[in-house]
């Protein structure tokens, strides 16, 4: 537990590398797009939570750091097992991907799976919801939500709220977890 807890602390760290070159640091040595390796990757961030075959022969793979986390690290790789990218999905110009008539395979590409236990099933409107905890543009804790139709499988709408929004009278202000 040490070991995820010290894990998570350098993936804070490494989202300010992220945001000022194109080097991450993860807690291992230096993730550098084009130079960086799959294995490199792994050696950092240890196995994907999920993977995906690319056409171009390269692979896509999903680094969620939930529940509490606020980071799911998507990488890619070229056919040679070369990083090309790595970039936190868990940001609104992602979730502005996310539109009507998706699949539920199409939301993970885009945004990695969303934590268990935070999916729902509201049987009186047949409706399926994935969620998601990132830090708003406000440096705030919140939730994206993805509606999902449940017999189709494919997808409604969305919806976000910060933390607050959701409990009652405004409880539960946990701004300090994003300014990490």
């Amino acid at each position: 537990m040490k070991t995820f807890a010290r894990s998570l602390k350098a993936l804070a760290t490494s989202l300010a590398a992220l945001a000022i070159g194109a080097c991450a640091q993860f807690g291992g040595p230096p993730l550098e797009p084009g130079v960086s390796t799959v294995a490199d990757l792994q050696r950092s961030l240890g196995s994907p939570v999920m993977r995906w075959r690319e056409a171009d022969g390269g692979e896509l793979l999903a680094y969620p750091q939930g529940p509490m986390g606020v980071h799911t690290w998507m990488a890619r790789s070229d056919a040679s097992g070369r990083l090309t990218s790595i970039d936190n999905a868990m940001q609104p110009r992602y979730f502005a991907r996310i539109q009507a008539g998706m699949s539920q395979d199409e939301v993970l590409r885009v945004l990695g799976p969303s934590y268990p236990g935070w999916t729902i099933y509201f049987k009186a409107r047949d409706e399926l919801v994935w969620e998601w905890r990132y830090c708003d543009d406000w440096a705030e804790p919140a939730r994206f939500s993805v509606l999902f139709d449940g017999t189709s499988g494919k997808v409604r709408t969305t919806m976000s709220l910060t933390e607050r929004q959701s409990l009652p009278f405004g409880r539960g202000d946990r701004r300090e977890w994003c300014s990490r």
